[in-house]
């Protein structure tokens, strides 16, 4: 019998599920967070890239080691600020590999969402064999707002896939899909939900998943959201890490010491503030990269395309804005 390309086609895509089957049952349990504390800090760290746009795994080497010199708990690999949906699964893997090496005593989760399940379960897989602790994954993207009971079947299909702890991911501006109250519950008979990143800087919406869901970790992706989160015993996964971890560290660090942690975060605020002042219409992936890389004394780090490097000009500004934050008093 002829089999047709598109035959061939699905017949590979079903065996790829076939392949996922549930890697553990639906029972009972201790909720897995993923970390020994909730109140903790992540940063959502950029992927470095060389001057041809290549991923450079010796500058992931020294990024990691910065953010735990720093004194971040923990960091995301491959969220939005590691530019995801620009690397290949191959690529995506390798980043994976080389931070998983070099994650010391911090707390990893990887980004392994794509719009479809398939290579979300891949990615999952992959992350969960070279040990990582968790893992942060958008909804399948592209499809404005899927059905919810589409949601839930997509996210089942990788709950039963792998057993280490997932936290999903609320971003509605970028991925045009809503983490809602309903998928949640859904998933909730799985004990390794772990919680969200909520990135959508709606201090209501917010307030709602913290009073919905107490017993998961609701971390915050947005700083003005960062009182709310670490008032009701929740962390945060701040892209402001990539300018300001030791900053970022600083808020978590002082509130563990029972010290004035707000204080912290207003400098943070103050800093932040600096920088926008300075941006000149840099995009984000090219700025943070290139601050980062005057705060690390080296190597340089560039945006992957579509996203266009810095201008000498915005170089300039931004760097006068940074020894402007670095002449600021300390908290």
């Amino acid at each position: 019998m002829d089999i047709s390309r598109r035959d061939t086609m699905a017949l590979a895509a079903a065996g790829a599920l076939a392949a996922t089957a549930p890697a553990m049952a639906q029972t009972d349990g201790p909720r897995r967070l993923g970390s020994k504390e909730k109140v903790a800090y992540w940063v959502a760290t950029v992927t470095p890239c060389d001057a041809r746009g290549m991923f450079d795994p010796g500058a992931m080497k020294a990024v990691m080691e910065w953010h735990r010199k720093c004194g971040a708990d923990g960091v995301v690999v491959l969220g939005t600020s590691g530019e995801f949906p620009s690397f290949s699964v191959a690529e995506r893997k390798r980043i994976t590999e080389v931070a998983m090496q070099h994650k010391g005593n911090m707390n990893i989760m990887v980004g392994p969402g794509t719009p479809n399940i398939v290579e979300t379960i891949d990615l999952a897989k992959h992350a969960q064999s070279v040990g990582a602790d968790g893992l942060l994954v958008i909804p399948p993207f592209y499809f404005n707002q899927p059905p919810n009971d589409g949601l839930i079947h997509y996210y089942t299909q990788l709950f039963e896939a792998v057993s280490i702890p997932i936290n999903l991911y609320h971003i509605p501006g970028t991925s045009e899909v809503s983490i809602t109250h309903e998928l949640l519950k859904a998933m909730m008979k799985y004990p390794h939900l772990a919680g969200i990143k909520d990135s959508s800087g709606d201090a209501a919406g917010f307030a709602e998943f913290l009073k919905g869901f107490p017993e998961l970790n609701m971390r915050c992706g947005t700083s003005n959201n960062l009182i709310p989160a670490v008032e009701a015993g929740m962390g945060a996964i701040l892209a402001d890490g990539n300018q300001f971890s030791d900053k970022c560290a600083d808020i978590f660090t002082t509130y563990r010491a029972k010290g004035d942690w707000k204080a912290k975060l207003n400098h943070l605020r103050a800093a932040q503030g600096v920088m926008r002042d300075h941006n000149m219409g840099a995009n984000t992936y090219a700025s943070m990269k290139y601050v980062l890389s005057l705060r690390m004394g080296g190597p340089m780090m560039y945006a992957r395309t579509p996203y266009p490097q810095l201008t000498d000009a915005q170089k300039a500004s931004l760097k006068a804005g940074l020894d402007k934050v670095m002449q600021m008093p300390a908290a």
